[in-house]
């Protein structure tokens, strides 16, 4: 990769390498990953894709390039770089991994890890139809900023849940994702 703009060498310096938490028994067994991509330009930005409408799960909704882990992969990162090129065509060799992000719970039972990671400007990526309706880039001071994520609580099964929602452009990011942006935002926060 090429050198990296003063913006992405900042947030670099700032993400502080966190290694994928053991699995305890509070948390769910059914294990995947997503790619959070950095994309390496002069001003840097986040890479996110509108998934398929015609998906049985999270249709339209926005999310990062990721998936369920598979048996054959080696690991939480490879299940997260394999999802990328299957979904969006980043080849696992283009992708620099910086680290992870603590994992979270998703609504369909699965714990989550994100795998940050800076992905250079000359990739072109394309969406798998199948899965991916469009991908975006948002630019990453702005997906940094808390102030765009306002929060809405909800109680489902007796219980209290959290979720962030924000807007970028013609984007609704919410739920997981908007949470692992603003997860992402607090790590590298000064």
């Amino acid at each position: 990769m090429s050198e990296f703009s003063p913006v992405l060498a900042q947030f670099l310096s700032r993400f502080v390498l966190q290694c994928p938490q053991p699995s305890t028994s509070s948390l769910p067994l059914r294990r995947a990953a997503v790619l959070v991509p950095v994309v390496n330009r002069a001003t840097p930005s986040l890479l996110l894709t509108r998934r398929s409408s015609t998906l049985r799960k999270h249709a339209g909704q926005v999310a990062f390039p990721g998936g369920m882990m598979d048996a054959g992969d080696a690991s939480l990162i490879a299940t997260a770089l394999r999802e990328a090129q299957e979904e969006v065509a980043i080849p696992p060799h283009s992708v620099r991994v910086v680290g992870v992000l603590p994992p979270v719970t998703s609504s369909t039972g699965f714990q989550v890890t994100p795998v940050v990671g800076v992905v250079s400007d000359n990739v072109r990526w394309h969406p798998n139809e199948d899965e991916v309706e469009s991908i975006f880039e948002m630019p990453l001071e702005e997906a940094l900023r808390l102030g765009r994520y306002q929060p809405l609580d909800i109680y489902r099964r007796d219980r209290h849940h959290r979720v962030w929602l924000s807007w970028y452009e013609d984007y609704f990011i919410w739920g997981m994702t908007a949470g692992i942006i603003r997860a992402l935002s607090l790590q590298v926060a000064e």
